[in-house]
């Protein structure tokens, strides 16, 4: 794991932010072994063999999961963004399907 990424999650201003990015930094690379993650336009990335895979996007109110490669995808209501990719916003109290993000991220990154 890259330390960039633990440092830039630690440094979230709210716990349940904390929390909810660990669990989905720790969905990615459990869903994606050999993932590389790295801050990139100060967001954590996460790629597999080069290509995007997924992002990590918090803000005010939030933290956004986003999907890449996501056209062939059958996604369920709550989830935004063009056909390429998608994404949820998570916020506070909120109590996502990290099972379904997990099968939906593996999916998209399956051609990778």
């Amino acid at each position: 794991m890259n330390q960039e990424v633990s440092s830039f999650i630690e440094s979230l201003n709210q716990p349940w932010k904390v929390e909810v990015c660990n669990q989905l930094r720790h969905l990615v690379h459990k869903t994606i072994p050999e993932v590389e993650e790295r801050i990139q336009y100060k967001k954590p990335h996460f790629l597999k063999n080069g290509q995007y895979a997924a992002v990590i996007s918090p803000s005010k109110d939030a933290i956004a999961f986003m999907i890449m490669n996501a056209s062939a995808l059958d996604v369920p209501k709550g989830f935004e963004g063009p056909t390429e990719r998608k994404w949820l916003k998570i916020r506070e109290g909120d109590t996502p399907d990290y099972d379904l993000l997990s099968q939906l991220l593996d999916q998209a990154s399956s051609s990778f």
